[in-house]
């Protein structure tokens, strides 16, 4: 891609900003944005696309950096405009045979309704009357132009959108009609002069008569919709980065408003929500695109255009042929029909569910368009987690009380709340929500994100609600005509009279599309089922999931080369990650063994003053550990088990000093105090720590209590050992914790390696127990070819890594300020969830080739909650990780994206 230009220093003639459809491809996202690298591609395919011109994202660049288009934009625009004039033999806006062209945004990325687009740029008060002879249709005409007025005074100038809706309403009232199609001629002519005052009255300005001024102000426009706050919102939400700009496609219009006989529509060539092959969409008669995406009239079946119109439905079905076998993938359509002529407006490769993704894959495979490999780069590990969520029972009690488009899939609870506000404001609040709306439009962005799902009593499959909820992984019902949504009374009303305030709760099923009132109890997912072994034995339709998502994980367990491991300290949690596929226990946090009864043992351990009293402490815990350790080598048999020796805050295990101090004080002025009590406190001030995370815990507390590490080896040994007489296969790993200097390593290991050989004496056995270290101390990671002379593997703490390198308190700082570092963009995502790759992820990189360097043998794992992230997994691949360890539901994800890694690396490698 260029390199973005300094707006101070004169391009050069070289640098070119605009480009005709005729001149890219479908490769040039990066410079002419998914829609115009997409209308390249369609026209270069001979397809039926309206002549136009793109300008690229590196304009909008050189505009966002410097607050002015580049000096060579305007002549590069206008040489394009002639071509286009010619072409088209008229010009923009002239009297009596206008050119009209619509403006839209285009980003790399798709983000739908985020950024802006005005249709019918060049009509005007002396033009109007050319297009309406032109046409043959007088009502047409003035449609077209109040459009223009509604989208130009919203978007370009900032004009309040409600104020345009509710002059519309006004005229449609006095009409005594429901839609706008009802509307005349004169009621529109009348419209028109109604918005033009409304623009003069709220810019001080008159609306814009100079065709070249209305489409150079729409391209500013779409150039600054880039940076709005609902655009930099669905970016974080998306991941998308912001410096990637906008491109702006200018393409002569086609008219779908023309009458009967043209319409518009969006097609998929499957179902999104399902994956299904078919004919699905929407079409809309006489109307133009905004109609379809807002929602805001009802469509019909995409189907029932074979009965309004069989010659260009049949066109359509060809053509979306064309283009699935062309991007080999589920495409999304635009396109309208002009007076019986189809036209091609967009289109894209589609968003889709989660469930789709899965199943499209698989048929692609099927089909020979993709192989196994691009099957695995087609979906995620997001989309696979939102498989696993629960579903409702359908066996089960339920009130339905309507029903709409099923259009985005999942089991959806929630309180009802019928604006973004109230949605975001309760979900703040701890309150699971669902947004009630008539239709969603960009502006209800941040709803749709507090919300657990979205309900709306308008649009389909293809309205904005729809569209943005797929690609959030957001349940969502479309279209639910029979419920009456008052967003003004905060009330939905049921066909039968029934009435769901604000506050009730309702239950969406974004699969069936229905909607119930009160909360329906829900069941596992068939997608869970079948990795704890148990097939789903209800719907076909799932059953076609589960083998859909087993062929891709076959597929991914044979690739990958990363080994995935759970994160379990008891039987049971190491039973269910093995059912999902877990290779071994990387991290067993032996802290979590004392928690409950035995918490008293630790505490008169570490409080003990004589040495008889704490080897007593050592010998009652001793046995509990060695039974403890037995059930997890026998629930992971034959596999390894990492068990990291004690590392809790040294608070964890006493008293807390506040509520003992206050009891010893009320017990002091009754002058009944305890002498346990007074020795118990004077202990636990001497002990107590203002910062305990960074105080007396890990390798330091195994070093100040003498016994302690050693009891917990001899635990873990004879367990081992027991085992191993039993004919079993235990693989013990010995982690030592908060390492930050080889010295504190070798003296853990030397007395670990003493205890060890006791036991395989006592036993007479030959145990192969490692010993190896947590990385989880900027020192340990910068120091790590030293910490390698003594280990025999390293586990990435990364949880504490990521703590100790930005300084924060996890526990303190994600409730704090993380929102507002979101915010303004200096995080894009926390990196508690997603590892920093230019911090924390150096960090590792370094520590795993300086441990490599002096061990080429060492094995290198990670253990943090990173370790089941999907984009930190990638990064692992590629840092030459071993293995990740993660909590067992998070096992199958973590999978998936270590097949996904190796694929895509070597992919490059091919390349």
């Amino acid at each position: 891609m260029p390199e973005t230009q300094d707006p101070h220093v004169t391009q050069p003639s070289s640098v070119k900003f605009v480009y005709d459809f005729t001149e890219g491809n479908k490769e040039l996202k990066d410079l002419l944005g998914g829609k115009g690298a997409n209308l390249a591609e369609m026209t270069n395919l001979g397809l039926p696309v309206p002549p136009g011109f793109t300008i690229t994202t590196e304009a909008c660049k050189v505009y966002l950096d410097s607050g002015t288009e580049p000096a060579a934009l305007r002549a590069e625009v206008s040489e394009h405009l002639d071509a286009l004039e010619q072409q088209m033999g008229k010009k923009l806006g002239q009297a009596d045979d206008p050119l009209l062209v619509s403006v839209r945004s285009g980003a790399k990325f798709s983000m739908p309704g985020m950024m802006d687009t005005v249709l019918n740029i060049g009509l005007s008060d002396a033009s109007v009357s050319g297009l309406a002879a032109q046409a043959g249709d007088e009502r047409f005409a003035w449609d077209s132009y109040r459009r223009l007025i509604q989208m130009f005074g919203k978007t370009v100038l900032g004009v309040d959108g409600e104020l345009f809706e509710e002059a519309l309403e006004e005229a449609k009232q006095a009409k005594g009609v429901r839609v706008d199609i009802d509307l005349d001629a004169a009621d529109l002519k009348s419209l028109v002069a109604h918005f033009k005052d409304i623009v003069s009255k709220e810019t001080g300005r008159d609306f814009p008569q100079e065709p070249r001024e209305q489409m150079d102000l729409a391209v500013r426009a779409v150039f600054d919709s880039w940076n709005t706050d609902r655009a930099k919102l669905y970016r974080r939400q998306e991941r998308i980065p912001g410096d990637l700009g906008t491109a702006v496609n200018v393409c002569s219009m086609v008219f779908g408003n023309l009458g009967p006989d043209s319409g518009t529509g969006v097609a998929f060539t499957r179902d999104p929500a399902s994956g299904h092959q078919g004919v699905y969409g929407d079409y809309l008669q006489n109307a133009q695109g905004e109609d379809v995406v807002a929602g805001i009239r009802n469509t019909v079946p995409l189907a029932d255009l074979e009965n309004i119109d069989k010659a260009s439905y049949d066109e359509l079905m060809q053509i979306m042929e064309t283009l699935e076998t062309h991007y080999k993938d589920l495409c999304d359509i635009e396109f309208t029909i002009e007076r019986g002529k189809l036209w091609m407006l967009q289109t894209r490769v589609g968003k889709r569910t989660a469930g789709a993704a899965f199943r499209i894959a698989t048929q692609l495979v099927d089909q020979g368009l993709i192989d196994e490999a691009e099957a695995l780069q087609r979906v995620n590990g997001a989309q696979l987690a939102q498989l696993m969520f629960p579903r409702f029972d359908l066996g089960a009690k339920s009130e339905t009380i309507g029903r709409g488009i099923a259009a985005s899939p999942g089991a959806a609870v929630g309180k009802a709340v019928f604006d973004s506000y109230t949605a975001v404001k309760w979900s703040r609040s701890g309150e699971k929500v669902i947004l009630i709306r008539r239709e969603t439009n960009p502006d209800d962005l941040n709803g749709m994100i507090a919300a657990e799902g979205i309900l709306t009593s308008r649009g389909g499959k293809t309205s904005h609600a729809a569209v943005v909820a797929r690609g959030m992984g957001k349940t969502c019902v479309c279209g639910a005509e029979e419920l009456e949504v008052d967003t003004k009374s905060r009330r939905l009303t049921t066909s039968d009279g029934t009435v769901i305030e604000e506050g009730d709760v309702v239950s969406i099923d974004g699969s069936t599309g229905k909607v119930y009132a009160g909360e329906v109890p829900v069941v596992p997912s068939p997608v869970v089922e079948y990795f704890e072994g148990r097939m789903h034995a209800g719907a076909e339709d799932a059953d076609e999931l589960v083998k859909a998502v087993h062929r891709i994980m076959a597929y991914a367990d044979r690739v990958r080369r990363l080994r995935v491991r759970a994160n379990a300290d008891n039987a049971e949690d190491a039973a269910r990650a093995r059912r999902f596929g877990a290779q071994g226990i990387g991290l067993c946090r032996t802290e979590h063994m004392f928690l409950g009864e035995r918490r008293e043992m630790v505490e008169r351990l570490i409080l003990a003053d004589t040495e008889s009293d704490r080897e007593a402490a050592l010998s009652q815990l001793l046995p509990l550990q060695k039974a403890d350790f037995i059930e997890l080598f026998e629930s992971m048999d034959g596999l390894p088990v990492t068990v990291r020796l004690l590392d809790p805050p040294l608070h964890e295990f006493l008293p807390d000093i506040t509520e003992l101090s206050v009891r010893v004080a009320l017990a002091e002025a009754r002058k009944d105090a305890n002498e346990n009590d007074l020795r118990l406190l004077q202990a636990v001030h001497k002990l107590h720590e203002q910062n305990p995370m960074l105080g007396l815990r890990g390798v330091r507390l195994g070093l100040v209590i003498p016994g302690l590490f050693a009891m917990q080896v001899r635990a873990i040994a004879e367990a081992a050992a027991e085992r191993k007489n039993a004919k079993g296969d235990p693989r013990a790993e010995i982690m030592i914790p908060l390492v930050g200097t080889v010295q504190e390593l070798e003296i853990v290991r030397e007395e670990a390696e003493q205890v060890i050989a006791e036991v395989e004496k006592a036993h007479g056995v030959s145990l192969k127990l490692t010993l190896g270290t947590m990385i989880e101390l900027p020192r340990a990671a910068l120091t790590a070819g030293q910490i390698a002379e003594s280990a025999d593997f390293f586990s990435f703490g990364t949880n504490d890594l990521t703590q100790t390198v930005w300084g924060f308190s996890r526990d303190d700082v994600e409730a704090s300020f993380f929102t507002a570092y979101l915010e303004k963009g200096i995080f894009g995502v926390s990196p508690f969830e997603t590892i920093d790759k230019d911090g924390v992820g150096s960090l590792v990189r370094n520590a795993a080739a300086a441990g490599r360097a002096t061990r080429p043998d060492l094995k290198l794992g990670v253990c943090g909650e990173h370790g089941g992230d999907p984009e930190s997994v990638h990064f692992f691949h590629e840092a030459g990780l071993d293995y990740v360890s993660c909590s067992p539901f998070r096992i199958p994800v973590a999978r998936l994206e270590a097949g996904r890694a190796a694929a895509e690396s070597k992919g490059s490698d091919s390349r």
